[in-house]
């Protein structure tokens, strides 16, 4: 058993955490699938653990802070690489009680148990502050739980103060049912909270101390596959793979790294593989592009006649501080060309100016909607990274975040605040549908300050009504009876308002019902799952029974819901 937490048992903390979060990944998403079919806060879990992986991978280990311990440095940069990857709310929280335990233990000469069981309830604190309103039943009652216990043990021994968190977190988690009703009615543990116990038990593992009672292999590091390269993970900076766009403000640097990097390169695409891998490891912001391709291009030939084959031709993008490395990987690949090395600080960044506007949005039909409002668009589910990315690819001084979701909230707030300390003034609107940013957007205008064009915009926002319908994903009890696997839900502002077996039918219900309440303009935003001509019954029914509202009607291609519904 290790008497104290070093550099080293923290890397293999986070790796037997993500193994272990990989494994239950979709147990996790079931969990918060109440009981519409969008839960994903295993998957929000996962990519955020991974963040925190690559993190740690990527580090040089050229530090020059000579005063700071090495498992400081470690739980610093895998805090950096969660926040940066956090998505959901469950991902911001955890990205949080890192970064309290990395601020409590980083200058803590040696880490046994009084001064885990200290961090732990700074963690403690960190979490339930990065909550607006705080929800007991949740992740935040199991972390209060688990940091509790380990200072109720006054020891200082490391093994019995993680076994006694572990173990309280876990009975923590089988309460959150008489705590939260919306769990106990779907008869179901919080989501969050079962990630977290996950988290302890891995490092539970670590220090040698598993809990018996356990009936997986949760958390043990034996069982991490080592696979960090989840291709729905990207480094945070970095948008790569075969036909991503190159960012247009790449002068704008990247933080750690003193070079951008850019060539052309013919090579097979086995070759390109293992060159991006190699990139991947040494930088950032990589971005590899494959062009001109035809017939068997990139693939590879082992007849040795490779006169009929067509060579693929690659754009190469990626900062780094060692410039030869990056050419070496492509000569290694292939016959790399046009070879151009930009220095950033030579490239000073332009001036921040003007005001933009970045939304949140899932679906081709919506992201092109928010394009032609003039917004930057960020796919669902967004990391921190990716929002801040979003942000700072503006270039302006004002920027306004409409999030669309109430999970994306806290990770909207976390980019803000990074951008912030960046220069970027910015202010995150609260919108919880596409419908809502519909509303805020219209009402824009750059001509007032803008404190006033934000508080104009929320207003707006609020005063639009939203509503969803969708497919149940399980039997649960709702607020409007019991719904069954496949039946129709129309969600109101969040709660389930009718439940139908029939599509159309019950859409036609949910707008009586809405508009029984007032309403002058109607939002339709039909998604990718909705049957041809949803949206034309829709707006037909309104036009008959409701002669003096307005319809608009939009093609979103939003996953879950096969329909969106905005009242103004």
């Amino acid at each position: 058993m290790l008497d104290t937490l070093d550099a080293a048992a923290v890397r293999r903390w986070c790796s037997g955490a993500l193994a272990a979060l990989r494994h239950h990944q979709g147990e996790i998403d079931a969990l918060n699938v109440y009981p519409v079919p969008d839960g994903d806060t295993g998957t929000n879990l996962v990519l955020t653990l991974t963040s925190a992986q690559h993190a740690l991978a990527l580090d040089l280990d050229n530090s020059s802070e000579g005063e700071q311990t090495s498992h400081g440095r470690v739980l610093r940069l895998m805090a950096r690489g969660a926040l940066l990857g956090a998505r959901g709310n469950s991902g911001v929280i955890v990205s949080q009680i890192l970064r309290a335990l990395a601020d409590a233990l980083t200058d803590t000469a040696v880490v046994r148990g009084r001064a885990l069981a200290s961090a732990l309830t700074a963690a403690t604190d960190a979490a339930y502050a990065a909550v607006a309103r705080p929800v007991e039943g949740t992740v935040l009652t199991v972390v209060a739980a688990a940091a509790r216990a380990a200072d109720r043990t006054g020891s200082d021994d490391l093994a019995t103060v993680v076994r006694a968190a572990a173990s309280a977190a876990r009975d923590a988690l089988a309460a959150t049912p008489g705590q939260l009703p919306v769990l106990a009615r779907a008869g179901v543990v919080d989501a969050g909270g079962r990630g977290l116990c996950l988290l302890l038990d891995a490092l539970a593992a670590v220090v040698g101390t598993p809990l018996t009672d356990r009936t997986d292999r949760t958390g043990d590091p034996a069982a991490d596959t080592g696979d960090t390269g989840d291709p729905a993970y990207r480094v945070p900076g970095s948008p790569g793979g075969a036909g991503s766009a190159v960012d247009s403000d790449s002068g704008a640097g990247s933080e750690g790294y003193a070079y951008e990097v850019q060539f052309l390169l013919e090579a097979p695409a086995g070759a390109v593989d293992r060159m991006r891998a190699v990139l991947a490891e040494i930088g950032d912001s990589l971005v590899v592009v494959g062009s001109d391709v035809a017939g068997d291009a990139g693939r590879d030939d082992d007849t040795g006649d490779d006169d009929d084959v067509h060579v693929p031709v690659w754009n190469v993008h990626v900062h780094v501080d060692d410039i030869g490395a990056a050419i070496e990987a492509g000569i290694a690949a292939g016959r790399p060309y046009r070879i151009s090395v930009t220095r950033f600080a030579d490239q000073p960044a332009p001036p921040l100016a003007g005001r933009a506007a970045v939304v949140v949005a899932a679906g081709t039909g919506l992201a092109a909607l928010f394009t032609g409002e003039g917004a930057g668009v960020v796919g669902g589910s967004p990391s921190t990274a990716e929002l801040l990315d979003a942000i700072r690819r503006t270039g302006a001084a004002e920027v306004v975040v409409l999030p669309n979701d109430p999970d994306t909230q806290a990770v909207a707030g976390l980019a803000a605040r990074e951008a912030e300390a960046g220069g970027v003034t910015v202010a995150v609107v609260p919108t919880r549908s596409p419908v809502q940013a519909l509303a805020a957007l219209a009402v824009r205008d750059p001509r007032r300050r803008f404190d006033d064009d934000v508080i104009a915009m929320a207003e707006a926002a609020g005063a639009c009504r939203y509503a969803e319908v969708c497919h149940a994903a399980r039997e649960a009890l709702t607020v409007a009876g019991r719904c069954r696997p496949g039946d129709v839900l129309a969600l109101v502002e969040g709660e389930v308002l009718l439940i139908g077996t029939d599509l159309a039918g019950t859409c036609r219900n949910l707008l009586d019902q809405l508009l029984g309440g007032g309403g002058e303009l109607v939002t339709l935003i039909i998604g990718e799952q909705a049957p041809t001509g949803l949206g034309e019954a829709v707006a037909a029914h309104v036009a008959r029974c409701w002669p003096f509202v307005e319809v608009h009607t939009f093609v979103g291609g939003q996953p879950h819901y096969p329909l969106l519904v905005g009242i103004e």
